[in-house]
């Protein structure tokens, strides 16, 4: 074909622009890698090993500040081993978020193990002393619904009782509602503390 025949102008027959170059799947960009999670935002729980020793607190403390979490709860205590804390954390967060926090978390200097047990199945309980308003017309009464919710009387006064309660969050949370039009001079509440069922172990997995 010459350089002069009107079809060598690029054009396909019948003037038809002639198809561009085939992307070999080779060189095509690969598809975005999926995050882990849903990005979902709910309540997490977090168990901590850690060093016991000072400041190491703090440092967690400071590092889910800086990750913009609104700490719940924080329960410390030791554990079988006399040299290590336990930590109970109780956060709001996007699923991924708190991933990236307790892989963090995890590498600050002695924290020996971080388990995000939110998805587990998990043994979860809280403590709970309310101080109630009491009288001598509606203390019976305020005995009575102590009774039924499984709690525990610590101290008697003579305008108030102190109430021992344990159990699950959302049963603390039932109890202290009902008691609130008695009148609550004052609660304070350990916030909660999981194990996971089974026979597994945070602790016996701590890598010393």
């Amino acid at each position: 074909m010459s350089a002069g025949d009107p079809s060598s102008n690029g054009r396909a027959p019948g003037g038809a622009a002639a198809a561009g170059p085939v992307v070999s799947p080779a060189h095509a960009s690969p598809p975005a890698r999926a995050l882990p999670g849903g990005g979902e935002t709910r309540r997490h729980t977090l168990i901590a090993i850690v060093l016991d020793k000072p400041g190491v607190l703090n440092r967690v403390a400071s590092l889910m500040r800086a990750r913009n979490f609104n700490i719940d709860s924080l329960a410390v205590s030791h554990t079988d081993q006399p040299d290590t804390s336990r930590m109970t954390i109780t956060l709001h967060g996007d699923d991924v978020a708190v991933e990236q926090a307790a892989k963090q978390l995890y590498r600050l200097i002695d924290v020996l193990k971080v388990q995000d047990v939110t998805s587990e199945p998990v043994v979860a309980q809280e403590l709970a002393l309310v101080k109630i308003r009491a009288t001598d017309s509606n203390r019976a009464e305020i005995l009575k619904l102590v009774e039924l919710s499984k709690g525990r009387v610590v101290d008697v006064a003579g305008e108030a009782v102190i109430v021992e309660v344990t159990g699950p969050e959302n049963d603390v949370d039932a109890f202290v509602d009902l008691v609130r039009t008695y009148g609550i001079k004052e609660l304070v509440r350990t916030g909660s503390v999981v194990m996971s069922r089974g026979s597994s172990s945070i602790e016996e997995a701590v890598k010393r």
